[in-house]
């Protein structure tokens, strides 16, 4: 773990992760825990432990699934908080040994390529700046193995806090962490960078959604993009989610 600092002034999401009550709840991003449902058992049938890296892992939702599916797991974030949280998180769960931490900015992350079987960003893209997020994006795809599996969301124009419309002439209330949100998506620009042949990859979903978010200070709506996305030429076992048309269960 890389120590940046033990002063809340320096931490945006102090408070939010130092609640009981952890910001964002305990549940993985459904779509992820749907993939990992379906495929992740098989993680433990490798000669070793595949590899995942957490972008903006806050306290851990996503980590936790990942480790627990049979991941070794990098989780990253600039929030001290979050990470011991999800520190404490992995003691309880007996998950310790599979989860390393790393405070560290996304943009000066080192990411070397074809070492991932699993790369998470989770509302990241769009906490730096859009001249930024492209390179990150670069780093994220070419770091996937050649059976590796992406997952992103991030905020989009239609969240009630973006400066654009139509999120801008939203009535909606706003989320209290709303100020950590500098780069809202323009429709369909997250799964253009996913379409790009230099990212080489294959959608498995893309949605564009308005959702409601009680996990954390008063009640809030977003505007969200999801994208789940694996290396061109992988085709694991996914059967969607929800699960559509599921094999049935076997006596």
């Amino acid at each position: 773990m890389n120590r940046v600092t033990d002063d809340p002034s320096n931490d945006f999401f102090f408070e939010a992760y130092d609640r009981e009550n952890i910001a964002y709840g305990m549940q993985p991003s459904p779509e992820l825990a749907a993939y990992l449902s379906q495929t992740g058992a098989k993680a433990s049938t490798y000669t070793q432990r595949p590899k995942a890296i957490d972008l903006g892992a806050g306290a851990g939702r996503d980590t936790l699934a990942l480790a627990a599916a049979g991941y070794d797991v990098t989780s990253v974030d600039v929030s001290e908080r979050g990470l011991d949280r999800i520190r404490e998180r992995a003691e309880r769960a007996d998950l310790s040994e599979r989860i390393q931490t790393v405070v560290c900015d996304v943009r000066e992350l080192s990411m070397e390529a074809n070492v991932y079987s699993a790369v998470i960003a989770t509302t990241v893209l769009d906490h730096i700046p859009e001249s930024d997020a492209p390179a990150v994006w670069n780093k994220m795809s070419a770091s996937l193995t050649d059976h590796g599996m992406l997952y992103a969301q991030v905020h989009t124009t239609e969240d009630p806090g973006s400066n654009q419309s139509p999120g801008k002439e939203s009535d909606q209330p706003v989320s209290e962490t709303a100020g950590a949100v500098i780069n809202y998506f323009r429709p369909n620009q997250l799964v253009g960078w996913a379409c790009d042949p230099k990212s080489k990859l294959r959608v498995l979903r893309y949605e564009e959604r308005l959702e409601w978010d009680t996990t954390h200070g008063a009640p809030h709506q977003h505007g969200k993009a999801v994208l789940l996305a694996v290396r061109q030429g992988f085709h694991p076992e996914w059967f969607g989610q929800p699960a559509a048309f599921p094999r049935p269960e076997q006596d």
